[in-house]
């Protein structure tokens, strides 16, 4: 039995954070980080069958199409990551009233709509990238037993090429779910390596009024590539969603819409255009 230290529920039965009960969350889950995205997707929905919201996660399960949809924000960063996807997963792999996990796993389709920007000239703003592999940066994922799910060979080849700091931990690689990137992928779609940081702004590169261990990392990462995979984008959920996804035996797929290009130093002029183009995108090709 899990102790209720270690798996907390509210007096409603409900998970902790994310405030819901089993039956109120779909199988195809959509992750945003804004939780005022959430909305920007349901309403396309034909019919929304509950609602709910707890600090900044905020559900909403309807149907589109005939497809039962279940839309989460998630907030910003890793270690938000770790506590919806423990969540998401004690929902439908463990009994709540008796805190065992169930015989028989569930596994969900978690697919993320994010903004970010591109590091490569050749991904120009408002163009959708795929996310081969999440190259986590932020050492959140050590935590847990990763092992069997990383790939050591592009992670040693990043810390080669980069010269990287070990003392800030070292970089994980997991994959993107296969399933999930058949049914998504089409010529519209950049691939790529998505590079997850845990921060904003030293941890990618950005100076204010503090230094930063590495100035040159950002460029040293423009240029690294493995079996002709490049970084594409800098954001700070994928790699750590695609972790605990496999760890946990669900199927994770990132997407994003690239509204800055950091290499040519441009911003979309409709950034809100290109979410919504990747929404419908995404929403027409789980529909099929």
């Amino acid at each position: 039995m899990i102790k209720s230290s270690e798996l907390i529920l509210n007096p409603d039965g409900s998970v902790y954070h994310l405030n819901l009960v089993p039956h109120q969350i779909a199988n195809d889950i959509i992750f945003v980080g804004d939780q005022n995205r959430v909305e920007k997707i349901t309403k396309s929905f034909d019919s929304i069958e509950f609602s709910q919201q707890k600090r900044e996660f905020k559900t909403q399960t309807g149907i589109f199409k005939g497809k039962r949809i279940t839309v989460m924000s998630t907030g910003i960063g890793p270690d938000n990551i770790d506590i919806v996807l423990n969540e998401l997963d004690a929902l439908v792999n463990i009994d709540l009233l008796t805190r065992l996990p169930k015989e028989k796993l569930t596994s969900l389709n978690i697919i993320r709509i994010g903004t970010s920007g591109s590091l490569q000239a050749n991904i120009p703003c408002n163009s959708f990238v795929l996310s081969k592999f999440g190259l986590g940066l932020d050492n959140m994922l050590r935590s847990y037993l990763i092992d069997e799910v990383s790939n050591t060979e592009i992670e040693e080849a990043f810390v080669k090429h980069t010269n990287w700091d070990l003392r800030k931990g070292k970089p994980y690689v997991i994959s993107c779910s296969k399933k999930l990137e058949k049914i998504i992928e089409s010529d519209k779609m950049h691939k790529g390596i998505t590079a997850t940081a845990g921060g904003f702004y030293g941890p990618q590169g950005r100076v204010l009024r503090l230094n930063i261990q590495d100035e040159a990392l950002n460029s040293k990462m423009d240029n690294f590539e493995f079996d002709e995979n490049k970084i594409t984008n800098l954001e700070m959920e994928t790699a750590a969603i695609y972790g605990l996804g496999k760890l946990l035996g669900h199927e994770c797929l990132s997407l994003n819409a690239i509204i800055a290009n950091r290499a040519t130093g441009t911003f979309s002029d409709d950034p809100y255009k290109a979410v919504d183009e990747l929404i419908a995108y995404t929403l027409a090709k789980l529909a099929l």
